[in-house]
């Protein structure tokens, strides 16, 4: 099922959470709960953004990242086509089997009947 990635829609379907980011930006970081966590709940994608100093700002990045990441969900996926073995990876394949064959019939201990 192909997930809305209309701005209306997607404000109904997410829930946001803010908190405190981490990192660099003195008191004003310390008190200011500014980054913002969305997480998508018919598909359960979660993206963060801690960017900006500004709530809103983070806020507006996240829906696009959220919205970039359904858009890519919402991408049929590629069926993988089969591939065949050419004929010279089954000569080889033939060869090399024959080598190991002969290896393993060296290392066996002759008794008196064998020949050399």
């Amino acid at each position: 099922m192909p997930y809305s990635t209309n701005r209306a829609v997607l404000e109904r379907e997410v829930v946001i959470e803010t908190y405190r980011s981490g990192g660099p930006g003195g008191q004003h970081k310390n008190v200011t709960d500014s980054a913002v966590r969305l997480t998508h709940l018919p598909s359960g994608v979660a993206v963060v953004s801690a960017d900006s100093r500004s709530q809103h700002r983070n806020k507006e990045v996240a829906f696009d990242r959220l919205i970039r990441r359904l858009t890519l969900l919402n991408r049929p996926r590629k069926r993988r086509v089969p591939t065949r073995k050419t004929s010279a990876a089954k000569e080889r394949t033939l060869v090399e089997k024959k080598q190991r064959q002969k290896t393993k019939q060296l290392r066996r201990r002759l008794s008196p009947n064998d020949e050399c």
